[in-house]
């Protein structure tokens, strides 16, 4: 029995070791780490899966502007490498993309490998420019409100 639980403070130290665990070092370097920096995470939809009280899978999202525009800028998504292939990832993909509709957020925003989270229904932003060093093939949107990225482009910048 898996248990779904909201991030605590009390869990960042853990987090942060899955994500050392699943990434490669200099991870926090990425232009995607750029834009989280000093930003408050979007607690209600960081969420951490445990079983047995062992961490198996983690995922945070940020908040993010696109043009003015509100958005999600999910990850990162972790599962330990024991882990995977279980479909925890997918677990809280659909369970914080619910969350995230249910709070009111209309866009999310990822950078990721486009056949991996195209069955979320992610796809590639073509009008949607990440800080470089970004590839731009793997600037994925997924609107949680029909037409939600219609219109939205240009420079994905810091919150304030």
């Amino acid at each position: 029995m898996y248990q779904l639980e909201e991030e605590t403070a009390e869990d960042w130290w853990e987090v942060e070791a899955l994500y050392d665990l699943c990434f490669a070092p200099g991870r926090t370097a990425l232009s995607s780490y750029r834009l989280r920096d000093g930003v408050a995470k979007v607690a209600p939809l960081c969420l951490t899966l445990r079983q047995g009280g062992i961490l198996a899978a983690v995922i945070r999202y940020w908040p993010v502007k696109v043009s003015g525009n509100r958005v999600l800028l999910l990850g990162p998504i972790a599962v330990h490498p024991t882990r995977q292939g279980e479909g925890l990832g997918g677990m809280l993909m659909y369970e914080s993309l619910a969350r995230a509709e249910r709070l009111g957020w209309e866009r999310v925003l990822l950078v990721g490998d486009a056949p991996y989270y195209s069955r979320f229904g992610f796809s590639k932003l073509d009008d949607v420019e990440m800080p470089p060093p970004t590839n731009p093939d793997r600037v994925l949107g997924l609107a949680l409100v029909p037409g939600a990225w219609d219109g939205v482009t240009g420079s994905v910048e810091k919150a304030s």
